[in-house]
């Protein structure tokens, strides 16, 4: 999902994985799911089938962690701050983890072309010293999106179709 404004000189453009169901949603299915193997497994402890509740426990808690996990692994965001000196970029979960910053007369884009028609280009943000890579977890659609919020703003300083930046 790309989302992009702007205010007095400066552009903020914030591009984050799609988010197909909310950890609320989640957390509603991971109910609807427990309720009934929980509920049968007790029956069965009722029987005397002991050893089937803890591994109903361990099937649930497991379904748990893989959907919080999920969550949050969407939750990751990058935050591309354009003002008229520089470009700072801000990649992270809920709060920054890693930030770059270039002088904006320095700052380029550098654009590989997809290898499949199904993706997206490969961008990455550069000066003469540091590179990043951006939207590298968008659809084809949104980072040709991204990619044309960015040609606005900075100027294309590579476009290849070989060379591929892994920073």
């Amino acid at each position: 999902m790309i989302k992009s404004h702007s205010s007095d000189n400066r552009v903020v453009i914030i591009a984050k994985p799609n988010h197909s169901s909310s950890w609320r949603a989640n957390k509603l299915a991971l109910m609807a799911l427990a309720i009934p193997s929980l509920g049968a497994a007790v029956g069965f402890t009722a029987l005397g089938a002991w050893p089937v509740l803890p591994f109903a426990g361990l099937e649930i808690a497991g379904l748990g962690a893989a959907l919080y996990y999920v969550n949050w692994k969407l939750e990751y965001r990058q935050v591309i701050t354009l003002s008229e000196k520089s470009v700072r970029i801000d990649k992270g979960y809920y709060a920054p983890r890693q930030t770059w910053q270039f002088d904006r007369r320095e700052a380029s884009l550098a654009v590989t072309p997809e290898t499949h028609p199904w993706e997206g280009p490969g961008m990455a943000l550069h000066d003469t010293i540091d590179a990043v890579p951006i939207g590298e977890f968008l659809n084809r659609e949104e980072a040709l999106s991204l990619l044309s919020l960015l040609r606005k703003e900075v100027r294309v300083g590579t476009h290849s179709a070989r060379a591929r930046l892994s920073v």
